[in-house]
């Protein structure tokens, strides 16, 4: 299953922005900057992160981004299906009614074999991205994460934080 980069985008965003929630936030130049990102692409991902109702937003100069609930209520089902929507990844086209030995459509009453195991497939995918949350992957990133990289991110956030209100 290949899914848009615009879901790793996006997970990376919240994942930086988990840990200044709930009324701090960052711009979208300091969300793109971070990860070395266009500026216009992750204002592509944010907006339809804001859409689902997983981000807020606050405008003027000094305003940006913050997650809208706490990270341990957004989990990376949420934001995978705000960036690709909510369309299943394999479509049946019915493609056994076609060609010289086709199916009768009235034959065909049961899914289709093969529709059917990537539903099933689709279905155990969204559900163990439904089991993890930000606040999992922020737990992970503090197990794994140099220390010395750890610190060297946490000033730069203290240094582009911005005050989102609310929360």
């Amino acid at each position: 299953m290949r899914m848009n980069q615009g879901v790793e985008w996006a997970i990376h965003a919240c994942a930086l922005l988990a840990p200044l929630w709930p009324n701090k936030g960052l711009s979208l130049a300091a969300l793109a900057d971070y990860h070395g990102l266009p500026a216009p692409y992750m204002a592509k991902q944010m907006q339809l992160l804001s859409k689902a109702g997983l981000v807020r937003t606050s405008r003027g100069r000094s305003g940006g981004y913050a997650l809208s609930r706490a990270p341990a209520e957004i989990n990376l089902w949420q934001i995978a299906r705000a960036i690709d929507g909510p369309e299943p990844a394999f479509r049946c086209s019915e493609i056994r009614q076609r060609g010289p030995c086709a199916t009768p459509r009235d034959k065909c009453k049961q899914a289709c074999p093969i529709a059917a195991a990537f539903a099933g497939a689709e279905a155990a995918w969204r559900s163990a991205l439904e089991e993890v949350t930000l606040a999992d992957v922020l737990g992970r990133v503090g197990e794994q994460s140099d220390p010395a990289q750890l610190l060297r991110s946490m000033a730069w956030l203290g240094e582009q934080v911005v005050e989102i209100g609310g929360g």
